[in-house]
């Protein structure tokens, strides 16, 4: 039985799943300054494209980063932007 549209799909997130997301962001991130990019933008890029040639391959992190499904990427990003403020 498919979900109506006019109902709102609930997701639950897995406190594992948040600490795996939080280190692969923290690698990327790390390997996108050591090769001289703005990690921000190359990650939107990424995000908005589903291109990981946005995502340096330096110490594996375009395979890292491959590891998530973008959703998982946006929702960590956003929980963690609205815990801070």
């Amino acid at each position: 039985m498919g979900q109506k549209m006019d109902e709102t799909v609930k997701f639950k997130v897995d406190k594992e799943i948040d600490i795996d997301v939080r280190t692969i962001l923290k690698e990327v991130c790390t390997a996108l300054k050591e090769k001289g990019y703005n990690p921000i933008n190359q990650i939107v890029g990424y995000l908005l494209s589903g291109d990981p040639a946005y995502i340096t391959s330096h110490n594996n992190a375009r395979n890292l980063i491959r590891k998530l499904e973008r959703d998982e990427l946006l929702e960590e990003l956003l929980k963690s932007y609205i815990e801070t403020k």
